[in-house]
């Protein structure tokens, strides 16, 4: 199967609708990632084919579960996972992509430089230390951290109404037996990513 075969039917098994142009983009991406990590190492991931069902069809299951959100930061995105498949996916968005690793920020800039992705910027520092000027609808992590030190870490950055999202791979029910008073889990959503064996799980965190 070629890459541009597993990325079409990985996209619709996971419902969702991409045209050519940005799938082009996706593959792009993973090219990208693939030549910078011969020398800065962004991933432990070195088969295409994997690249693909493990970051780029796993970064956009998260896409149906999303809705219509306009502002979107990614934090601790270390090579621009999951928000730079997600802002391809959607223009409209803005993705923030926060990362204190100067190397992998590097690689971020030029990703967004090489791939015309006007609707993304980088922000090299910790998530604790950044203030920005406006408050985001949605908070992204993969692989970030537990639940609790997520909500420590990056809760000042969500807006009114605001939502944390975390990927998880096991349903985490001891992270969730530890979050902070003022936070409560709203919803843990099961997910299947073509080509990704063992569980994956979408945890929604939402201020009481």
């Amino acid at each position: 199967m070629t890459p541009e075969e597993q990325l079409s039917r990985g996209l619709a098994a996971l419902g969702v609708d991409l045209p050519p142009p940005p799938q082009k983009q996706l593959l792009a991406y993973a090219a990208l990632l693939g030549k910078w990590n011969k020398v800065y190492n962004l991933t432990a991931l070195r088969d295409e084919a994997q690249v693909i069902s493990h970051h780029l069809l796993d970064s956009l299951a998260v896409l149906p579960h999303l809705g219509t959100v306009r502002r979107l930061a990614d934090i601790g995105s270390g090579g621009g996972l999951p928000g730079i498949p997600l802002a391809i996916a959607r223009p409209e968005l803005l993705v923030a992509l926060v990362e204190s690793n100067q190397k992998k920020s590097a690689f971020e800039q030029q990703a967004k430089i090489e791939l015309g992705l006007g609707n993304v910027t980088v922000h090299s520092e910790r998530a604790e230390a950044w203030m920005p000027e406006e408050k985001y609808d949605v908070v992204v992590s993969r692989a970030f951290s537990d639940l609790a030190e997520f909500v420590k870490l990056s809760g000042h950055l969500l807006g009114e109404g605001g939502v944390l999202l975390a990927m998880k791979g096991v349903h985490p029910y001891e992270e969730i037996a530890q979050l902070p008073a003022g936070w409560r889990v709203a919803e843990v959503i099961p997910l299947q990513v073509p080509g990704v064996e063992g569980a994956r799980h979408l945890v929604r965190v939402v201020r009481e």
